[in-house]
């Protein structure tokens, strides 16, 4: 793992539980699990001044939905953010959407779904089951932000919520 990474990973507690939506009680130990590192994951970010996501989840634990944001040249950019727990988590790391992107990056697929194999899962199939919903976020989610955002912005793909807001006021 890279320093950048074991420093992202070192911040964020680890999970214990292997358990999915199918297990019972084993997934609501699970699921504390993840609230709790998720928790913690929050504050940490708080305090740092780097908090770039909100998140909530149905009363199972099984499907999350929030937003998320990223700057770029003083610009906030803000995206609904959704996923469900597969049935065979932890073994599958869920799949992050942003479907107001869809169709404005080659990295991503169907339904606004981010591309992660190739640097994430991987990383993610290491660490099971102490890898949750938090290191999907600060592992998956953030990096693919901060390198596909701006390359959208660079060729034209996306404009920041205010400068659209104004252009559709304005018309």
């Amino acid at each position: 793992m890279e320093p950048a990474v074991k420093e992202s990973v070192k911040r964020i507690p680890l999970l214990k539980t292997k358990a999915g939506p199918r297990d019972g009680d084993s997934w609501t130990t699970r699921l504390k699990e993840e609230y709790t590192s998720l928790i913690t994951y929050v504050e940490n970010n708080k305090a740092s001044d780097a908090h770039w996501f909100q998140l909530e989840s149905n009363p199972q634990g099984t499907r999350w939905y929030g937003t998320c944001w990223t700057y770029y040249k003083n610009e906030k950019y803000e995206f609904e953010i959704n996923f469900d727990i597969p049935v065979t988590y932890p073994q599958a790391p869920p799949e992050v959407a942003l479907p107001e992107l869809e169709g404005k990056t080659v990295k991503m697929y169907r339904g606004g779904k981010i591309c992660m194999t190739t640097h994430f899962f991987p990383l993610w199939a290491r660490n099971v089951p102490y890898f949750g919903i938090s290191h999907v976020l600060a592992l998956g989610l953030g990096p693919w932000l901060s390198i596909e955002v701006p390359a959208m912005v660079e060729e034209g793909f996306l404009k920041p919520k205010s400068a659209s807001e104004a252009a559709a006021q304005a018309a």
